[in-house]
């Protein structure tokens, strides 16, 4: 088979693994999902018991009737979209504090699986409609869903069904995130159950106030539009209240605070005050996101006051995991220290070395904080770090058989460590079970088998190092059967710059399943060569906001110094050919780079690329680029629109139809004014395919047509 066609297969590689770990709260038995092996689609739900060491399977979806094809409805294939979830099966579950009850969906029923017996089921419970993101109570008594934008709960022991909340106007939805938190915010949820399962903190969206854009299909010229609620740059965002709603139908007591000034609701959820009182606990930011504030609230009286503000000239940045409370009662969040670095803070005091790079706090298990962060020095590895606030001291993970570098994440609670490894000495994906875990335990662990394909493909063996002036992070990766100083000697090698180079996400990581792609085009014939510039994590504030009001300039200048670094450092690689490919931000960066330094990219392959960024959404382009209507230069420096005439090399344009992230108007538009000033180029559309094309036959040819297309514009194979 070849690889892009098991890369396919595998939704790259990730069916078999397993994911989504829960932990009983003594630490014992770890849930988890996944398929049966790794070209299985359909997620099955698994709980191993540490004491016996058994895996036992509690649901398997296809013993249910059904598989990947399910019938969902849109609520749930938006949810799973904004999530860039590409399997089925069960795909998420939610589990009662106790750890005897796991609650989950398959094609839009209800189920209940028991975790605690000898008979898990699952037991279908008899919800009304389609069912969306099932939440279960604390006690495991009752599950919340939503359906038909209403807010419901039922009853696992009587299966009595009542409404919550319901829309009460059109565009108006309960209990669900709304677009942009949950594409921008890493947001995905809109209810959350009081800690005594008495009632629930639910979102209510109201999306009237949002833009309507129609995405049509062309291949199918009967079929309706979809109508989708789109806030693009400087236009409406959808107004979100919170609420509790009591199980008794007494509510709802609305959470009241100044939505004019803060219109986003970061995050949402509850914590246990000194007396044991619940307390409601919400983020907001402001649209120019140069404020963050935490509020807490009396669930009773409504009620809210300020817990936590955090302030920047440039932006303040959402991380993952905060705030949250130790179980003393201290605070849990990621600040900036005075020199302008991330730092985690416990109980007001930054704890862990200075030189720390915070990424995002994983758990709080009692009053042991579980983050991750890597050194600024080495962007690409990612560690997992264990605080402890009684003694403000933290420390790395390291557990058994840990090794130098790779990529670690992780969950913990009941003092039971689940850390998963990638690491560039191994295929896919590494998980230990660590009982007892501490800093720099090494303690005899239990590992979670992954039954997911190893690649059949040469393993990636790329060069890291920091190129250029500004030491940009770098990978260089050569066909496996490229010999420079042997036969090959004298032999250039056309390069394809693969890059991402936008903000939120690094290609340039310790791990061998961040290559496999890149290998693949380099096993064609090519150097390719990746370079992490300014504007992505891992290095620091300042080189992460070096974008603000021009996401061009820079991404393409360190992608030009690292490139002409990396041809200094080897002889072989030949600068009268030079490719570049991505897709989304790394679209818009291939784009850009033919359209603006033709005299370094000879030729480029844009997936789904960002043209216009008027047309991009509120929360992530106003953070870089302000308002259109204030800052209308800064939109104009980072379009390719006005570049179209200038196009003096091949450019492939490839978009999914279906796209409801970036969507095709932006191809469409590009197109429209290349087609205007003359000049050649090509336009593949994909119908029905999203942001993501997982579609099998889809995904195959996408890679074979992009080395043909590369390879006939480079030359010289």
């Amino acid at each position: 088979m070849s690889f892009p066609r098991q890369q396919a297969r595998t939704r790259r590689f990730t069916l078999g693994a397993p994911k989504a770990f829960g932990i009983s709260p003594d630490g014992r038995r770890i849930a988890f999902l996944r398929s049966r092996h790794g070209t299985d689609g359909a997620a099955c739900l698994w709980l191993l018991d540490l004491d016996t060491g058994r895996e036992r399977l509690i649901a398997d979806p296809r013993a249910i009737g059904a598989g990947e094809e399910e019938d969902l409805p849109p609520e749930e294939r938006a949810r799973r979209e904004r999530l860039r979830e590409s399997g089925g099966g069960i795909v998420a579950y939610s589990v009662d504090d106790a750890f005897t009850r796991a609650a989950f969906t398959l094609s839009g029923r209800l189920y209940y699986a028991d975790l605690a017996g000898d008979d898990p089921g699952p037991f279908p419970l008899p919800a009304t409609g389609a069912v969306v993101d099932p939440r279960i109570c604390p006690r495991g008594e009752n599950v919340a869903y939503v359906s038909g934008g209403a807010l419901r709960s039922v009853s696992i022991g009587s299966g009595a069904d009542r409404v919550l909340a319901e829309p009460d106007a059109d565009g108006v939805t309960w209990g669900l995130a709304d677009f942009i938190a949950a594409e921008e915010m890493g947001r995905y949820r809109g209810m959350w159950w009081s800690p005594d399962g008495g009632s629930l903190l639910a979102a209510r969206v109201d999306e009237s106030a949002v833009a309507r854009w129609h995405i049509a299909d062309p291949a199918s010229p009967e079929a309706v539009p979809q109508t989708i609620a789109y806030p693009a740059a400087g236009t409406g965002n959808a107004d979100v209240r919170l609420a509790v709603l009591p199980l008794d139908g007494s509510g709802p007591q609305w959470l009241e605070w100044d939505r004019r000034a803060y219109p986003y609701l970061v995050r949402a959820g509850w914590t246990t005050g000194p007396e044991g009182t619940p307390t409601a606990l919400f983020t907001v930011q402001n649209r120019a996101q140069s404020e963050l504030t935490v509020f807490s609230a009396d669930p009773a009286t409504g009620l809210t006051g300020p817990v936590r503000s955090e302030r920047d000239e440039v932006w303040v940045e959402i991380m993952p995991g905060v705030p949250g409370f130790t179980s003393g009662g201290e605070q849990v969040w990621i600040g900036r220290t005075a020199g302008g670095e991330r730092r985690l803070v416990i109980g007001g005091r930054p704890v862990g070395p200075g030189d720390l790079y915070v990424r995002g706090v994983c758990d709080i298990d009692g009053d042991r904080v579980l983050f991750t962060a890597s050194r600024p020095a080495r962007p690409g590895r990612v560690e997992l770090w264990l605080a402890d606030a009684e003694e403000g001291t933290a420390g790395p993970v390291e557990p058994p058989g840990g090794g130098d570098g790779g990529v670690d994440s992780g969950r913990m609670r009941g003092g039971t460590l689940v850390v998963q490894r990638r690491a560039l000495d191994a295929d896919g994906v590494r998980t230990l079970v660590v009982t007892g875990a501490h800093t720099g335990t090494r303690a005899k662990a239990t590992e979670i088998a992954s039954l997911a394909e190893a690649p059949e493909l040469p393993a990636p063996a790329p060069r890291l190092w920091r190129a250029g002036e500004r030491s940009v992070p770098s990978a260089l990766l050569l066909p496996s059967w490229f010999d420079p100083e042997g036969e090959h000697a004298g032999r250039r090698l056309p390069v394809l710059m693969d890059p991402y180079g936008g903000p939120h996400a690094q290609r340039v990581l310790e791990a061998r399943g961040a290559y496999l792609t890149s290998q693949w085009f380099a096993e064609q014939g090519f150097a390719v060569l990746i370079a992490d510039g300014r504007g992505t994590p891992g290095i620091g504030v300042d080189w992460e906001q070096a974008v603000r009001g021009d996401l061009a300039g820079p991404v393409l200048e360190d992608q030009v110094a690292a490139l002409h670094d990396a041809a200094d450092r080897h002889g072989f690689l030949d600068l009268d050919r030079v490719g570049v490919r991505g897709w989304s931000f790394g679209g818009y960066l291939a784009a850009l780079a033919v359209l603006r330094r033709p005299d370094v990219f000879h030729a480029a392959v844009a997936g789904a690329p960002v043209i216009d960024w008027r047309l991009y959404d509120t929360h992530y382009t106003e953070r870089y680029l302000g308002l259109p209507e204030e800052e209308p230069e800064a939109y104009r420096t980072s379009s390719l629109l006005d570049d179209a005439a200038g196009l003096e090399r091949p450019l492939m344009l490839v978009h999914g139809l279906a796209d409801d992230n970036v969507v095709f108007a932006h191809t469409q538009r590009l197109s429209s004014a290349l087609l205007a000033a003359g000049r050649p180029h090509t336009v593949l559309p994909l119908a029905g395919i999203t942001h993501a094309p997982n579609e099998e036959a889809t995904a195959e040819n996408l890679l074979l047509l992009q080395v043909d297309f590369l390879k006939s514009s480079l030359g010289g194979f």
